[in-house]
C-alpha cells in the first residue's frame, strides 16, 4: 500500500500515482511519542516561459531526493527578512536559499510519521506573505512544532508550505504582455503568482493522499499579502467553478487596490523604459536579477484581467459596513455552549454552488503597522497635511480625517509618526478586514465567519509578525528566569482569563507598575505558552471542521497573555471602530486604500530634502 515508511536512510513515501519514491527526513521536532516526517523541495509545477502560466507537473523521476529545500523566486537580498521582522540576526538559522526563476515552484510537506493513503487527515496549506519578498521554505514557517501540537491534541494535520512567483515575475501585467499571453493560448494576464498557488492546490488535490492527507479537507491559511491572496482565491472564477479548498484563515490581509490591465501596465512601461527595451521578448532576455532590481517600488500585485476574478468580486471587498447594517441580521444570541459541546460542532463543507461561502477565520494584528515604521518616520506634519489634502481632493473630507486622527500642521514631528502609523494600519489592514468580515457574515447569514484580534506582544524584539511567532513556535525566545532557573511569571495562575472577564479586570486593576514599565513590552513564558496554545488549538480544530469559538463573539489573543471569547463590542475598545465610521466610511474603500498606500510609502525625497 502506498504510504510513509522509514528506512535506515530516513523516511520514504512510495507514490503510486506519480510512480516515484520521495526520500525525506526525520524532522528535528520529532520525539518518540510524536515522530514527524518532512519532505522538502518537491516540484509541483513548471514554468514554460517568463510571464506565462505555470503547468502542473505530472511526471517526476523514479526517485526524488526530498531532503533539501528547493530554489525560491528571485528577489532582493539585503537584510534577511527575519532581521527586519523580529530584530534578529545571529540567533536565527543561517540558510541562504538558491534563487531560480524557473525552478522555484516547489513545496514542503510536514506530517506525522506512519501515515498511509487511507489515513486521510486534514491538510493545511500556508500562503506566505511579504509582498515582493519572502518564501514558503523560510524557517519561520516550518511546520514541525505545529504538527507536533496537532498530534498531542489527537487531531493530526499535515502542513504544506510552498514557493510561488512574487514581485514583477509573479504579477507583471500590461496590454503588451496580455497580447503575448493570448497568442500563447493563456487566458488573462498577470496574476502568475496567484495561478501558481492554484496549481499547488491542484497538486495537493491529486497527490497528497499518498502522504496521508485528505484532498477533500484542505484549509488555506496565510498572513499579510498571503492572506490577501487567499481572499482573491475566494473571489476567483476558478473557485466558483471548482473549489480546491474547504475553509480559510485570513491573518491581517493587506488588500491593495486592484488595478485593471491598462493601469497596471504603467508600472511595466516604467520598468521597460529604465531597461531600454520595447517588446516582451526583449524583456525576457533581461536577467531575473536585473529585472528585480529595476522593478523595486513597482507595487505589483493582483490585477483585474477579466479572467481571474468573479464579475462581482468588488462587492465582496467594497461592500462597506455602512451599506450592510440595514440588511444584516443581528446575532442569534444563542447561549454559550460548553467547551465539550462546542468541540462537537461541525463546520459543514461547502458545495460547489456556494464555493465563495467557504467558512472563514479572519482577524488582524495590532502591531502590523510596524512594517511601515521606517517610511512613516520620514513624514513631517506639514508634509502629511499636504498629502492628505491632495489625495482627498476635498477640504471637508481631509479636514474630518485629520481631525479624527489628531493630525494638523501644529502636530509635533515626534508625535506625527504614531498618528500616521495609526492611519496606515486602519486604512490598509484593520478597517478593510472589518469590511471583508462584515460582508462575509452578511452573505453567509451571519454564520460561518469567526472574528479575532491579536494584540499579544512579540516574544522577540518588537515585530509586526507577532502572530507568526506564536502560531509556528519557531522564533527563539529567551525568557527571563529567577536565580534558581525557574521562569518569571507575571500573572497569578488563579485568574482564568479564558472565561472570566471580571478576573481579567481585577488583575489589571491591581497592577501597580509605573507608567514606564507599560512602555516596555515583556513576554514571560506563561503568557507565551498560553497564547501559543490557544492559537494553535483553535486553528487545528478549525482544520478538523470544528467551530473554533462562537460566531457571535470575538476571540482575543493578548495583550499580556489574555485569551478568550469576548462580545463583538470588544472592537469598540480594541480597535478605532467609531473613528472608522466617522472618518473612513465617508471616504469609501478605494480612497481609503489610496490614503494608506501613499502614506506607507513615505514622503517623496524631493519634498523632504530640506530636512533629510
Amino acid at each position: 500500500m502506498p504510504g510513509q515508511y522509514t528506512t535506515s536512510s530516513g523516511p520514504v513515501v512510495h507514490h503510486s500515482p506519480l510512480g516515484t519514491s520521495f526520500y525525506g527526513i526525520q524532522h528535528p521536532a520529532s520525539t518518540s511519542e510524536t515522530p514527524i516526517h518532512q519532505y522538502r523541495g518537491i516540484k509541483y509545477a513548471s514554468i514554460p516561459a517568463r510571464f506565462r502560466q505555470s503547468r502542473l507537473l505530472t511526471y517526476v523521476p523514479p526517485t526524488v531526493d526530498a531532503s533539501q529545500y528547493g530554489p525560491i523566486c528571485p528577489q532582493l537580498q539585503k537584510k534577511s527578512l527575519e532581521e527586519e521582522l523580529f530584530g534578529m540576526g545571529r540567533d536565527i538559522p543561517q540558510y541562504v536559499p538558491e534563487q531560480n526563476e524557473f525552478e522555484c515552484l516547489n513545496l514542503n510537506i510536514t506530517c506525522p510519521a506512519g501515515l498511509t493513503a487511507r489515513s486521510c487527515i486534514p491538510v493545511m496549506l500556508w500562503v506566505h506573505g511579504g509582498g515582493d519578498r519572502g518564501y514558503g521554505s523560510s524557517w519561520m514557517y516550518d511546520g514541525g512544532s505545529f504538527v507536533r501540537k496537532s498530534m498531542l491534541l489527537d487531531k493530526p494535520v499535515i502542513v504544506v508550505t510552498f514557493n510561488f512567483r512574487i514581485g514583477l515575475l509573479g504579477f507583471a501585467a500590461s496590454t503588451l504582455i496580455q497580447d503575448d499571453n493570448k497568442a500563447a493560448g493563456d487566458p488573462g494576464v498577470g496574476n502568475y503568482g496567484l495561478r501558481d498557488q492554484r496549481t499547488a492546490m491542484e497538486w495537493i488535490h491529486r497527490y497528497i493522499r499518498e502522504f496521508g492527507g485528505d484532498p477533500d479537507n484542505v484549509t488555506l491559511f496565510g498572513e499579510s499579502s498571503g492572506a490577501a491572496d487567499i481572499l482573491y482565491h475566494l473571489w476567483s472564477t476558478a473557485n466558483q467553478h471548482r473549489p480546491l479548498f474547504h475553509r480559510a484563515i485570513i491573518q491581517s490581509a493587506i488588500i491593495d487596490h486592484i488595478p485593471d490591465v491598462v493601469s497596471a501596465g504603467w508600472h511595466i512601461s516604467r520598468v521597460m523604459s529604465s531597461l531600454d527595451v520595447s517588446t516582451v521578448d526583449d524583456l525576457r532576455t533581461i536577467s531575473a536579477e536585473k529585472l528585480v532590481k529595476h522593478s523595486v517600488g513597482s507595487m505589483l500585485r493582483a490585477v483585474d484581467d477579466g479572467h481571474f476574478f468573479l464579475p462581482d468580486w468588488r462587492t465582496h471587498l467594497y461592500a462597506e459596513p455602512s451599506t450592510l447594517r440595514r440588511t444584516l441580521k443581528p446575532p442569534t444570541g444563542r447561549r454559550a455552549s460548553s467547551s465539550r459541546s462546542r468541540s462537537r460542532s461541525r463546520v459543514r463543507p461547502q458545495s460547489a454552488k456556494t464555493s465563495v461561502h467557504q467558512p472563514l477565520i479572519i482577524g488582524d494584528t495590532g502591531s502590523v503597522s510596524l512594517v511601515w515604521s521606517l517610511p512613516a518616520s520620514l513624514w513631517t506634519s506639514q508634509a502629511v497635511v499636504r498629502r492628505l489634502n491632495a489625495i482627498c481632493q476635498s477640504n471637508t473630507k481631509a479636514t474630518s480625517l485629520m481631525s479624527l486622527y489628531d493630525i494638523c500642521l501644529s502636530t509635533p514631528d515626534d508625535e506625527i509618526v504614531d498618528r500616521v502609523l495609526d492611519l496606515i494600519c486602519d486604512s490598509r489592514v484593520a478597517w478593510p478586514m472589518e469590511c471583508v468580515a462584515a460582508c462575509a457574515r452578511h452573505r453567509r447569514g451571519d454564520a460561518g465567519v469567526w472574528r479575532y484580534v491579536f494584540d499579544q506582544e512579540a516574544p522577540a524584539r518588537a515585530g509586526h509578525k507577532a502572530d507568526l511567532a506564536y502560531l509556528f513556535d519557531n522564533v527563539p525566545h529567551p525568557f527571563p528566569t529567577t536565580p534558581d532557573g525557574s521562569p518569571v511569571i507575571d500573572f497569578c495562575d488563579s485568574f482564568d482569563l479564558d472565561d472570566d472577564d471580571d478576573a481579567h479586570d481585577r488583575k489589571f486593576d491591581s497592577d501597580e507598575e509605573d507608567d514606564d514599565a507599560w512602555l516596555e513590552p515583556h513576554v514571560d513564558e506563561w503568557s507565551y505558552m498560553r497564547v501559543r496554545d490557544a492559537m494553535q488549538e483553535r486553528w487545528i480544530a478549525f482544520a478538523h471542521g470544528e467551530e473554533p469559538w462562537r460566531t457571535n463573539s470575538v476571540y482575543v489573543f493578548g495583550p499580556e497573555g489574555e485569551v478568550g471569547e469576548r462580545s463583538r463590542q470588544i472592537f469598540e475598545s480594541r480597535r478605532r471602530k467609531a473613528i472608522w465610521r466617522e472618518a473612513l466610511e465617508p471616504l469609501g474603500m478605494p480612497l481609503v486604500q489610496k490614503v494608506g498606500m501613499e502614506l506607507s510609502r513615505g514622503p517623496p525625497i524631493k519634498n523632504e530634502q530640506t530636512k533629510y
